[in-house]
């Protein structure tokens, strides 16, 4: 926009128009509303315009209103000659103009051909962009085995990204590491509806549900003592299961499991067999491990 001869007032309001308009469609499509107070159709499409702006948010659009009586110098720059005109703008361009859409329906319709055909990241993708690697450095460090560190970097995530799937599922993981079953229910609570259903959530929740049942076994040589005496006593069995369980031997806590089923399959109302299944939404379905387990229940099931 030229500014050569203008007044310092339109100067002025020009440097405000880079400054919140063309500078945000960098970013993101702006819709641009030319209004003015004494017209009446402007006055019917603003709550139209205001409404549609907070539905298209996550998805990178906002909504910038000129009043073409107090920035006539923009509206002469967007060659405006009646109101209300919308255009919508990204990175300093027009890309459409939305003055026929007048219903809410007709603008949205607009609105999604536009940004099928943009390369617009929503705030929560360009969020999940930026804190990718932090996410995964905190993965890392929880691997290790160091999950109060680890707890530290995701809590300092949480502050940015209170609503992230990613990040409460981290931070629930490091509270159940150190044996904080009831702190890491309560990260999994605070989810939004929004995001409560997500996989890695539910895997958490899975873990959390085996967690309060799995009890850490005190003296394994008198659970081993009792199923040397007697190979059928499935109350020791699915004990030594919990404890195994408890102290992370998932391999030695499914052949346990299995045992029971191959040797009574509905022992305990198939309490052996919703454990291991138990077991294997906690460390996922898709895994490699949990695949395995699994063609062994159905060897056990139906061989």
């Amino acid at each position: 926009m030229a500014t050569l001869g203008m007044s310092a007032a339109d100067r002025e309001a020009i440097e405000a128009f880079k400054r919140d308009i063309i500078e945000p469609s960098m970013n993101a499509l702006v819709i641009l509303d030319f209004w003015a107070e004494w017209c009446g159709p402007c006055k019917a499409l603003t709550p139209v315009l205001e409404k549609i702006a907070v539905d298209y948010a996550n998805q990178g659009v906002l909504l910038a209103k000129v009043n073409v009586d107090e920035q006539a110098v923009i509206a002469a720059q967007f060659r405006v000659q009646s109101i209300p005109t919308v255009y919508a703008v990204f990175q300093g361009q027009i890309v459409a103009d939305l003055t026929p859409a007048r219903t809410e329906g007709q603008v949205k319709q607009m609105l999604d051909q536009i940004l099928r055909q943009l390369p617009i990241a929503s705030p929560a993708e360009a969020q999940a962009q930026e804190i990718a690697p932090v996410i995964a450095m905190a993965e890392e460090v929880l691997a290790s085995g160091d999950a109060v560190q680890a707890e530290t970097i995701f809590s300092q995530l949480m502050q940015i990204a209170p609503d992230h799937p990613g990040v409460m599922a981290g931070l629930a993981r490091t509270k159940l590491a150190q044996g904080l079953v009831d702190e890491a229910e309560a990260v999994l609570d605070a989810a939004s509806d929004n995001v409560a259903k997500d996989a890695g959530l539910q895997q958490v929740r899975a873990a959390v549900a085996l967690a309060r049942t799995a009890a850490p076994v005190g003296d394994f040589a008198e659970l081993e003592a009792r199923l040397a005496a007697n190979p059928d006593d499935h109350d020791a069995r699915f004990e030594l299961a919990g404890g195994l369980l408890a102290a992370g031997d998932r391999d030695a806590a499914a052949d346990a499991l299995l045992d029971i089923i191959k040797r009574e399959r509905d022992w305990n109302g198939n309490a052996a067999r919703t454990r291991l299944l138990q077991l294997f939404e906690a460390v996922g379905l898709e895994d490699p491990w949990v695949s395995a387990q699994r063609r062994r229940l159905s060897a056990v099931l139906f061989g």
